[in-house]
């Protein structure tokens, strides 16, 4: 890959300049010469909602930063069911490291822009860099704390609760820039209301009456069925039990 100098920056790979996952994600935690490294072997590329990134139990060949849109975890049971264990958002790393083959599927559920490399380099770069083993295992706390946290809004939280709680999750995370109104928040749903309706444990007509609840109580509204508008985000997180 053909690298140029940024005359603001002459050690960071341009390719890397505005990219997220290098200021929030995993790639932080290198010096600008691991950048160039890791920069030389990476490939950026952008997927359709509803293609496959990686199967469960499929061999893993090669990592991916998260850099825009929303992906879906999913473990399959025996007879074929799924169950949604979880989202990825920008700049979250897909990928577990050290390990053959991978534990669950991946699927992008809205368009995807990935930056992706070989595993065997990013496996090398964690032996040689401390600060990125500490970076890598920093995100994956993060992700066993929010695991956590969502079993007590799977096994605890009323219905109401569990919508209000899911809407909050993709306001905070969809947007990797953050935005800089706090109080309210607009996106799109990345989820079908099927898929809801399987990541909270509910059925599909409960989601929809617990979406018309808010919006009638004035917390949300929606347009095109998909857009969602929260008018003040500290109302339906308290609307969420937090």
């Amino acid at each position: 890959m053909l690298q140029r100098r940024d005359v603001h920056n002459s050690d960071i790979p341009a390719l890397c300049h505005a990219c997220e996952a290098r200021h929030r994600g995993l790639c932080g935690a290198l010096d600008p010469q691991q950048l160039i490294a890791l920069s030389k072997t990476s490939s950026r590329r952008e997927v359709p909602t509803g293609a496959e990134l990686i199967g469960e139990a499929e061999l893993v060949e090669r990592y991916s930063n998260v850099l825009s849109g929303v992906v879906k975890l999913t473990k399959t049971l025996k007879d074929g069911r799924q169950q949604i264990v979880g989202l990825q958002f920008a700049p979250d790393f897909l990928g577990r490291p050290f390990k053959a083959e991978s534990a669950m599927n991946a699927e992008a559920v809205t368009t995807v822009s990935l930056c992706s490399f070989p595993k065997a380099t990013v496996e090398r770069m964690m032996k040689e860099s401390p600060e990125l083993e500490r970076r890598l295992l920093n995100q994956t706390l993060k992700q066993l704390d929010e695991a956590r946290d969502w079993l007590v809004t799977l096994g605890r939280k009323t219905a109401a609760e569990k919508v209000a709680s899911f809407l909050l999750l993709i306001a905070r995370n969809i947007d990797p820039t953050g935005g800089s109104d706090t109080r309210s928040k607009a996106f799109d749903l990345p989820l079908t209301r099927s898929d809801i309706a399987d990541f909270l444990g509910l059925t599909i007509e409960t989601v929809s009456r617990q979406l018309t609840k808010l919006r009638t109580q004035g917390l949300i509204r929606i347009e095109n069925n998909r857009h969602v508008v929260i008018h003040d985000i500290a109302r339906l997180e308290r609307r969420a039990g937090q």
